[in-house]
């Protein structure tokens, strides 16, 4: 099968029971093929094609749309359920139901990684387990349902596997406004700004083996690299200290909303 100057393998997996699981069938089959090709299987194809006339389709590009639909049907949503929350707290909660500790979760719902089309150094090093590629996979797919079908189609995906079952635990609980993964919120913030990303270093390890102590400085960077504020924080794990200390640069960064906390 052929699109434009690119190419599609028919030597594809039996989708019917993934179309079922998102609750989608595709018009053009091709474009769900496309979102499950790896670059590995894309470029191992190319290499048996001796002329090298079309290139075969692989899910890099529409992992970056479907990273982008993601985002605006997360945040519409967010905005219309949360009147209520301030800027920061609706950060907060778009970065955990975006992230990849999350996301990573629906796929292996969907049985993803036995659907991907990888290249055999890939299937070799256990690339169907890999969360990287996991992720990234399931951002193509819901770009292929938007190439497919639209905005609505896709809406309804993402609400319905991705955002509104995390939300109503979140709701249940009294946490919707309490997300912790302040990493994420952070890095969204900034990239949403078109910033340097913070640099987390670890200054200090103390105590012994079984109660170690870490603690990790975010550095802010300004736009011309300098460092523009630093953050300190203390935990049990590195990850914990690193979490501490981004809440700090985010509570840096958000604090003329601070007046708007519930």
């Amino acid at each position: 099968m052929q699109l434009g100057n690119h190419s599609v393998s028919t030597d594809a997996p039996d989708v019917s029971t993934l179309q079922q699981a998102i609750g989608h069938s595709f018009a053009s089959p091709e474009l769900l093929h496309r979102a499950l090709t790896h670059s590995s299987k894309a470029r191992e194809l190319d290499a048996q094609q001796p002329d090298g006339s079309v290139r075969t389709e692989d899910n890099e590009q529409m992992e970056f749309l479907g990273d982008a639909v993601l985002g605006l049907i997360t945040t519409e949503e967010l905005f219309r359920r949360f009147p209520q929350f301030s800027e920061g707290q609706l950060s907060k909660l778009r970065a955990h139901l975006v992230s990849k500790n999350h996301l990573i979760r629906v796929a292996e719902k969907l049985d993803l990684g036995s659907y991907l089309r990888l290249g055999r150094g890939e299937e070799k090093s256990g690339g169907r387990s890999k969360s990287a590629l996991l992720v990234d996979a399931l951002e193509a797919v819901l770009g292929a349902v938007y190439l497919d079908a639209g905005l609505e189609p896709a809406r309804a995906i993402v609400l319905g596997l991705i955002v509104r079952p995390e939300l109503e635990e979140f709701v249940s609980q009294g946490t919707a406004g309490k997300i912790t993964d302040y990493k994420s919120a952070l890095q969204e913030r900034l990239q949403a700004e078109s910033r340097p990303q913070p640099v987390y270093v670890l200054v200090k390890e103390s105590g012994p083996e079984h109660q170690k102590k870490f603690t990790i400085e975010a550095q802010l960077l300004a736009a011309n690299g300098r460092t523009e504020f630093t953050a300190r924080a203390e935990g049990s794990t590195k990850k914990n200290a690193e979490q501490g200390a981004a809440r700090q640069v985010l509570d840096h960064l958000l604090a003329p909303l601070a007046g708007d906390e519930p």
